[in-house]
């Protein structure tokens, strides 16, 4: 198994501060989290698909060009290498963070979240790629969560910094993935199945591990071998109901308003081989022991706080019953920007918790991870973080007001001060967020 998708989770707690008796709670739910991203492993996914379903072969001279893209795109493109013969080609973008070797391919390391530079570049050497095939060709897309900012493909009239300002817009904008994916493969050229429309004549096969709840292939990277989320008025509908429409750049809302490509789109054969139901699984089978295990079939998305309430009841409900628990979810919330401060999704839901829970004390232990599989949580260095009956009082003992840190989206910093920051450095995967709630 790589290297990276073995998570080296740790937090420290400042000395002097309380703490509570949840050592255990918080050592088995590390665990659990271990194990939900193992099963991402990308190399075993795609070995294990390929096992079942062959290797496309180029025809007579022709060469197989390998495009892999995304946060798990080294470690998929490593597991490939070896059954690849004759004449290739392969290009590997993923996130700067990972530094893992590919041997072979040429690799850049690009920008995650806002797209930079180097994804641009990534981007123009793939389109040039993609000019020179052959209907003898074969296309391989190794396609994994992240790579709709890793390759920003603007269209005529677009410039980088424009797309740069719509991925900002966005992410502070409070929409789920698939809107915001939504959007943007109509700001691409590689995006919504343009990929597919670069590789003809060649025929393309995709390998796609999934970032999204629901495993919805037009959302994952953004679809580039898929047909597009929605068509361009019903995203121009979506931007004016959002109030996000004035607030675009002058070259966007001039590209949106133009005509969509009338030739229909190039048929690709897509297989989905992970996501984050097989993750939660085997979270669930690391609490085996545990007591009572449950993975909750409804996701956490949408609105943080909204989720925050959810897991708050859901919990307040398991303390009148008798017996340890664990509750698993998987999901993707969002957050809507209204501060200056640090954080991601997975910080700012166990803080809203650690606060709910402040009014509703438990007289058991419990604790609450959440954590990006991934490794990265927002702009941060923490994959997410564990919290519990402890962490405000934490908070307060270091001279901080934790309703000030949500008030400006600081949750980072708030995590920092409690000491309830996960750490794990990049995984090398990427299926979406793990919730796993104990009680003791």
């Amino acid at each position: 198994m790589p290297r990276s998708v073995r998570p080296r989770c740790w937090w420290k707690r400042p000395a002097k501060l309380p703490a509570t008796d949840t050592t255990s709670l918080r050592s088995a739910a590390v665990r659990a989290f271990r194990a939900a991203v193992r099963r991402a492993d990308p190399g075993l996914a795609l070995t294990d698909c390929l096992r079942r379903t062959g290797l496309p072969r180029p025809n007579g001279d022709g060469k197989t060009i390998v495009v892999a893209l995304g946060k798990a795109a080294p470690a998929m493109i490593r597991a490939l290498h070896g059954q690849i013969t004759g004449p290739r080609v392969m290009l590997c973008v993923t996130h700067r963070e990972n530094q893992e070797p590919v041997a072979g391919a040429e690799v850049f390391r690009a920008g995650h979240p806002v797209p930079d530079e180097i994804g641009h570049h990534a981007a123009r050497r793939l389109r040039e790629i993609l000019a020179e095939t052959t209907e003898r060709d074969v296309v391989l897309a190794l396609i994994s969560g992240g790579g709709s900012a890793l390759l920003p493909a603007p269209p005529d009239g677009v410039t980088l910094d424009d797309k740069q300002a719509l991925n900002r817009l966005l992410l502070q904008s409070g929409l789920d993935i698939n809107a915001v994916n939504a959007v943007r493969q109509h700001v691409s050229v590689l995006k919504g199945g343009g990929l597919l429309r670069h590789a003809a004549p060649a025929p393309v096969t995709a390998y796609i591990l999934s970032d999204v709840i629901g495993d919805d292939l037009r959302a994952i990277a953004s679809g580039p071998t898929v047909a597009p989320i929605a068509s361009r008025a019903e995203i121009r509908d979506l931007l004016d109901r959002k109030g996000i429409a004035d607030a675009l750049p002058d070259s966007i809302r001039r590209h949106l308003r133009q005509p969509e490509a009338a030739t229909p789109l190039p048929k690709a054969s897509n297989h989905l081989i992970g996501g984050n139901r097989e993750s939660l699984a085997s979270a669930a089978a690391a609490l085996a022991a545990f007591g009572e295990v449950r993975v909750i079939d409804e996701p956490l998305v949408g609105d943080v706080g909204e989720a925050a309430e959810t897991v708050a009841e859901t919990l307040s409900r398991a303390a009148q019953e008798e017996g340890p628990k664990a509750l698993i979810w998987g999901g993707e919330t969002t957050v809507r920007v209204r501060g200056s401060g640090i954080g991601g999704r997975n910080q700012e839901l166990a803080l809203r918790l650690a606060a709910l829970m402040e009014d509703t004390p438990l007289a058991r232990p419990w604790l609450f991870l959440s954590a990006g599989t991934d490794g990265r949580d927002g702009p941060t260095e923490a994959a997410g973080a564990c919290v519990d009956a402890g962490t405000l009082p934490r908070i307060r003992a270091a001279g901080a007001a934790p309703e000030t840190f949500l008030a400006r989206n600081d949750s980072n910093s708030a995590l920092t001060l409690s000491g309830d920051l996960l750490v794990t450095g990049a995984t090398g995967t990427n299926v979406a967020d793990v919730q796993i709630l104990l009680l003791g």
